[in-house]
């Protein structure tokens, strides 16, 4: 393969994908022909096209949207979903949950003030879950590995209450062991418990008018983990980058990239107008 197909090949990726995914692309491309330069196919590898990265980031939401799909989310707990019979066919739905549960409220008001991942949602038991109160209240999360981050979540304090309103439901029920899942338990399938909150919180999104951005972004469960580091940067006293994200399991690159990105000056007024105080100085 030469320079000038591999640039063809880009242009043709570009009509389709977006930067990131078309650099995925020539990084399999470079693997098989460095594999063929060892075992003599090629003379060596061909000069390969850079690629500008653009990223765009995901749509976090503001805390009056916020309070909108969650107060949505819980007025919706219980309704069935009107179109039924689609439910299955479309998204492989069965009966069974063709009604809202209480977990789309509970998981929006978690993933918010804990700073998890969408896919920790199927995987977090409660033997993840220490409730700690030393001072300060919050939970520890200590989930599975994710993306090579194994240390401990710490939340936020309304992380607690919603946690132990859970456990306080799931009781009488027999769904709270340490071996039981948080977020529909009954579920054993966790896949399909992913695609069961996943299609309700759309649903919310829908029904609240928030599915897109104002930039365009398509709103999911990913948005309540970006609005839960935003919203740290932005009302979080004194709070720094790296504890940041080395609590969000992340990198201080990421926060900067996809997520500090999106907070403006404006939002941040109170701080840009504040003034070091001076001796006998006033302000």
């Amino acid at each position: 393969m030469t320079h000038e197909e591999l640039l063809a090949f880009t242009q043709y990726l570009s009509k389709s994908f977006s930067s990131i995914t078309i650099s995925q692309y020539l990084v399999a491309v470079r693997k098989v022909l460095s594999l063929a330069v060892q075992n003599g196919h090629l003379e060596k590898l061909p000069d390969f096209p850079r690629i500008k990265i653009v990223t765009t980031p995901r749509g976090a939401f503001t805390p009056s949207e916020y309070w909108e799909i969650i107060r949505t989310a819980r007025r919706m707990t219980g309704t069935r979903h009107p179109d039924t019979n689609n439910l299955r066919k479309h998204y492989k739905l069965r009966k069974a949950e063709h009604v809202m549960p209480p977990d789309i409220a509970w998981a929006i008001g978690f993933m918010v003030n804990s700073f998890i991942r969408p896919s920790d949602l199927k995987t977090l038991k409660h033997r993840h879950v220490e409730v700690v109160r030393n001072g300060n209240i919050y939970l520890r999360l200590t989930l599975p590995e994710t993306k090579k981050h194994n240390k401990p979540i710490v939340t936020l304090q309304p992380a607690v209450r919603i946690y132990e309103h859970m456990c306080k439901q799931r009781q009488p029920l027999g769904l709270s062991s340490k071996d039981d899942y948080l977020f529909l338990p009954q579920l054993r399938d966790r896949n399909y418990a992913h695609t069961v909150l996943s299609f309700y919180f759309n649903w919310v999104l829908e029904i609240s008018g928030l599915k897109t951005g104002p930039h365009g972004q398509s709103r999911t469960l990913y948005s309540l983990r970006h609005s839960a580091i935003t919203f740290r940067l932005l009302y979080g006293q004194g709070i720094d980058l790296l504890t940041l994200a080395r609590n969000a399991r992340t990198s201080v690159e990421v926060i900067n990239d996809h997520y500090a990105s999106t907070v403006s000056g404006e939002q941040n007024i109170a701080l840009l107008q504040s003034r070091r105080s001076k001796a006998g100085i006033t302000s």
